[in-house]
């Protein structure tokens, strides 16, 4: 076995595995506050990262006003449909809105198609090109920086979660609503706030992915792979979305390496069927009991 090509191989998963942990820590954030699984989340990064394309491609606006720009206005998005799509359904059956999701990605699709037509197109480059040398092993520039900003981002938000005013209030509705309610938190704006968090983090995914590989309507399969990466990681589990993340960057490396691109998602899905015949909640998922 050729260990050096296994090693560059290894990397680049981990690599991709930073982006899928980004966008599953947009998917735990809303969960975990709403109990809302967001199945349009692939959608929400491919309309962050087509607001990026037309702030700076069709807009001309300079990268270091785009990309903010993009991200806030994939903010205001999440608001927007977290206060006419999904607040109305608070107290409705899980399936209810579940399904409501499933019609959003189909909307921000047709919206995208519209505006901006089916066509695959390029954003611009705005990260460092030079080729990425870990001992002998090579690594794209893109995929390299791309995981780098990932994970300042991952950082950022892990601290604003425990020392901010509004993530130690969102971390309080995740753990008990009721008990939030009674010390005073205003439950249906920590709401809006993960909605509008998540919104963001997908954007900046949505940027990075379709940096390194163009975007396209079709940009919201990337969320299949997110939802394995919840799934296995836990769905309510912060750590288990950077650990799963990590992971399956890696099962999709080495798969799509040794076995072709075509058996990537199979290997990820087998992933998926073996950890939850072991950990039905995923590995650090958080046991529900329900007694009768």
């Amino acid at each position: 076995m050729d260990w050096a090509y296994l090693f560059e191989i290894s990397l680049t998963g981990l690599a991709s595995g930073g982006l899928y942990a980004l966008a599953a820590l947009a998917f735990v954030m809303v969960y975990k506050a709403t109990r809302v699984v967001n199945i349009a989340i692939g959608e929400m990064l491919m309309a962050g990262a087509y607001l990026f394309f037309t702030f700076s491609a069709m807009w001309a606006l300079p990268l270091w006003l785009a990309i903010p720009a993009a991200v806030l206005a994939s903010g205001v998005l999440g608001a927007v449909i977290e206060r006419t799509v999904i607040r109305p359904l608070l107290g409705e059956p899980p399936i209810s809105v579940f399904m409501v999701t499933v019609g959003l990605g189909s909307v921000l699709v047709g919206l995208v198609e519209i505006l901006w037509s089916a066509d695959q197109r390029r954003l611009p480059d705005f990260m460092p090109t030079s080729p990425i040398m870990v001992g002998d092993a090579f690594l794209a520039p893109k995929v390299f920086w791309g995981a780098v900003v990932a994970a300042l981002f991952i950082a950022a938000v892990l601290l604003l979660f425990r020392y901010w005013r509004g993530g130690v209030a969102l971390r309080a509705t995740a753990s008990d609503q009721a008990a939030a309610y009674s010390v005073g938190i205003n439950v249906p704006r920590v709401f809006s706030l993960a909605w509008v968090a998540s919104a963001m983090l997908a954007a900046v995914s949505g940027i990075i992915v379709g940096s390194i590989g163009g975007i396209s309507s079709s940009m919201g399969v990337f969320g299949l792979s997110v939802l394995v990466v919840v799934i296995v990681g836990g769905l309510d589990s912060v750590l288990g979305a950077l650990i799963g993340g990590l992971l399956i960057g890696v099962v999709e490396a080495l798969a799509g390496a040794f076995l072709g691109g075509e058996y990537k998602l199979l290997a990820t899905f087998l992933v998926l069927v073996a950890i939850l015949m072991v950990r039905p909640y995923g590995l650090f998922g958080t046991h529900e009991i329900e007694r009768l």
